[in-house]
């Protein structure tokens, strides 16, 4: 697996990265024993960047990931994220912050996080208080490098003036493309990307159910609940422009999840995508992506299979960028 380097301060990783999210929430049950075999598939494949936050179970996700990766920790860098409230309010108050990191260290079973991002902008709390508090930790070394999730330009370059920003996340797939309007900024500091949803939520997985309905009960998917991609009015309609990204993958005989996969690594060197999975045979079948090219015809074609779409919003967080 080739490397890309994040943001100007030293943050190298492979061009694909693993996120955990899907370990302990939103889309269903999970096999334990199952899941970790794909985190161990992701690093024995070159995987050296592995994505987690409290938001994910409330410490169970940072806990599973740390026991994954226990046996090869240094060779990896771990992300988590610290910023919301049980009640999926925001608190980045620089108390709590240090609170949330401190826990991290301990659930994770580490003793330095590489990269700590704030997972949603605090409108109540003045960004440079928080790229301050993160800054504490980056120079006691218990913290390596600093990201910011779901923010905007202004937000971006104030976080920046306190305390260098190594990488911005976002939500970035074939279906979800606002976040280019960041590029510019992340270009002129010298910021690096990362994509989470590559895969569109499942939307781009090559296992898209006919139905919502056809998903477990615990699967946010099922009722589509805060996803508009998966609501009555608009699955139908998404599924169709699957089905045309499907017909071009397999003409390149590759998956629909690859050609996703490489159509973002092509935007870009400074762009680390982090698509999640609980199977080794998926996680290697996504990682394969890196192997694929694509040409100037396959872009056309992907412009076209989308059309007008995809129809509905992201989510229905509405996050606003500043």
């Amino acid at each position: 697996m080739k490397k890309r380097t994040l943001g100007q301060q030293g943050l190298t990783v492979s061009e694909l990265g693993y996120g955990s999210m899907g370990l302990v929430m939103a889309y269903g049950p999970t096999d334990e024993t199952e899941a970790t075999a794909a985190i161990k598939k992701a690093h024995e494949l070159g995987v050296t960047l592995f994505d987690t936050a409290e938001l994910y179970g409330w410490g169970e996700g940072e806990k599973f990931l740390g026991r994954a990766v226990k046996h090869f920790r240094d060779e990896i860098a771990i992300a988590t994220k610290f910023g919301f409230t049980r009640e999926f309010g925001y608190d980045s108050r620089p108390e709590h912050v240090r609170e949330v990191i401190d826990n991290s260290l301990g659930y994770l079973g580490v003793d330095y996080i590489d990269v700590i991002y704030q997972h949603r902008v605090d409108p109540n709390v003045p960004i440079e208080d928080v790229a301050g508090v993160v800054k504490e930790f980056i120079d006691s070394g218990k913290v390596k490098y600093f990201g910011l999730s779901e923010a905007g330009p202004n937000t971006i370059r104030r976080a920046h003036a306190v305390q260098p920003v190594s990488v911005v996340q976002s939500e970035y797939s074939l279906f979800t493309r606002e976040v280019e309007t960041l590029f510019p900024v992340l270009n002129e500091l010298g910021i690096g990307f990362v994509p989470y949803s590559p895969l569109a939520r499942g939307f781009l997985t090559g296992s898209l159910k006919k139905s919502t309905a056809d998903y477990d009960g615990t699967d946010s998917r099922n009722s589509g609940a805060g996803l508009p991609w998966w609501q009555p009015e608009n699955f139908d309609k998404n599924y169709e422009i699957v089905q045309r990204l499907t017909a071009i993958a397999v003409g390149k005989a590759a998956t629909v999840s690859q050609l996703a996969l490489a159509w973002l690594l092509a935007r870009g060197d400074f762009i680390v995508p982090i698509p999640g999975s609980r199977s080794p045979r998926r996680v290697e079948e996504n990682l394969a992506a890196a192997r694929l090219s694509l040409t100037a015809d396959d872009f056309a074609a992907i412009e076209t299979a989308i059309g007008d779409g995809p129809y509905g919003a992201r989510n229905s967080e509405g996050v606003r960028w500043d």
